[in-house]
């Protein structure tokens, strides 16, 4: 089987680690890939949201299954693309891919088909909404309705900060068209949790729980950021929550959509806050969440080419989805400055190193190679993971494991898999 792994990222190179385990895969390429993904696949110049050529390339070389990474591509119609021209893709449908490309969408889906999620209203003028946080007060969560690469949720701590928000979002446009709508709504209390499953519109298969932490300093200080790293699973997430938001959550989102005539295929995220009320849905995501992925990936036995052929297939019933009983950790180094203005080009050392240690993998996030040396090129710029019997052993060899890389201005989190631990 010939695979094409669009995006490069963290999640797109744990995704191409799992798939050159499986016996059926002859041969890999990644488009564009990062300078850890070059030692196992091919990379392609090709830009992840420019669809027009990675179909080109696709037909090209007769790619049997082209893995789509990041959500820009899906929410553009890579995969109905590639259906119309005989080509098999993992993801899901452009109708579906809107739970995650509008959160104006994701949020009335949600309240038709009667899942829990915080009360909000939707505002497309700056000085409604800024009356309306007036009247509400803090805290309260403002929200842009399109992709903002994970940075489009803001929880202000006061009246001031609320209204700048806006005005940055509405007015300033920091994230483009994405700010044409907001949402502004409740503001749930709890601990977070990440829920995935696999799905090929009918069967649902939940991945293993885990837990991101969004924000860039220890005990969650500071600014949000794409994701500083992420453990598995997440204690929070008893086997009761899981059978629940299976029940509760997908299942009413998988076959709700299916009656309108929407099959959703692929892997679906779920953001969830664990609340004295029970799992709260925040957010729903059409893809594999980065940092989860690096944290999950690690402990599936079985095989993921097969399981994402499956999906895409409508055959998943007939395949048996396995993990390993340990935990992961994945701690995210990050470029000075991020998730603000950040550096780059920066030579990392110690990677060899890090790589030789036992159970540990170092996932590339933002790399590239270049004259026999791997730079960064990202904010987020590696993944150090690690695997242990429990949490803590995890912890405590994932951090040895960072002690051995060194760049310039490198920044990373101490705490990660604390509140598991905890």
């Amino acid at each position: 089987m010939k695979i094409l792994v669009v995006g490069s990222g963290g999640r797109e190179h744990a995704i191409v680690w799992k798939l050159s385990q499986s016996k059926k895969v002859e041969k890999i390429f990644c488009a564009p890939g990062n300078g850890g993904i070059k030692e196992i696949a091919e990379l392609v110049d090709i830009k992840s949201d420019d669809v027009q050529r990675l179909l080109d390339f696709a037909k090209k070389n007769k790619i049997d299954l082209t893995v789509v990474g990041p959500e820009a591509p899906l929410v553009k119609g890579i995969v109905d693309i590639f259906g119309k021209n005989g080509l098999k893709a993992f993801g899901p449908f452009k109708d579906v891919a809107m739970l995650e490309g509008s959160k104006v969408f994701s949020k009335n889906v949600m309240k038709k088909f009667g899942l829990a999620t915080a009360d909000f209203r939707v505002f497309d003028n700056p000085e409604d909404a800024k009356k309306y946080l007036k009247e509400t007060g803090v805290p309260i969560v403002i929200k842009a309705d399109g992709l903002a690469a994970g940075k489009g949720v803001i929880i202000p701590k006061t009246i001031e900060e609320g209204l700048k928000a806006i005005d940055s979002i509405m007015v300033e446009r920091v994230f483009g068209d994405s700010g044409d709508k907001i949402i502004i709504e409740d503001c749930l209390e709890g601990e977070e949790a990440s829920l995935l499953v696999f799905t090929d519109g009918k069967t649902i298969v939940p991945l293993e729980s885990s837990q991101d932490h969004k924000r860039i300093f220890d005990n969650d200080k500071g600014p949000n950021t794409g994701g500083m790293g992420a453990y598995s699973p997440a204690p929070v997430v008893t086997k009761g929550i899981l059978e629940d938001v299976v029940k509760s959550v997908f299942r009413p989102m998988i076959d709700g959509l299916r009656k309108e005539g929407k099959v959703y295929k692929g892997v679906l995220y779920a953001g969830l806050m664990m609340t004295e009320d029970g799992p709260m849905v925040l957010e729903f995501n059409v893809r594999f969440g980065d940092p989860e992925t690096q944290a999950i990936l690690p402990k599936l036995k079985s095989d993921l080419a097969d399981i994402m052929m499956a999906c895409v297939e409508g055959t998943l019933d007939k395949i048996d989805v396995k993990w390993e009983k340990s935990s992961c950790i994945s701690v995210v180094c990050a470029s000075k400055g991020y998730p603000d203005e950040y550096e780059k080009d920066k030579e990392i050392f110690g990677l060899k190193e890090a790589g030789k240690m036992k159970d540990v993998i170092v996932f590339h996030a933002g790399t590239k190679a270049k004259n026999g040396k791997i730079l960064t090129s990202g904010g987020r710029v590696l993944g150090v993971t690690s695997l242990g019997k429990d949490i803590k052993s995890a912890k405590i060899n994932a951090y040895k494991a960072v002690d051995c890389i060194k760049f310039e201005g490198m920044q990373y989190r101490k705490d990660i898999g604390d509140k598991a631990i905890k």
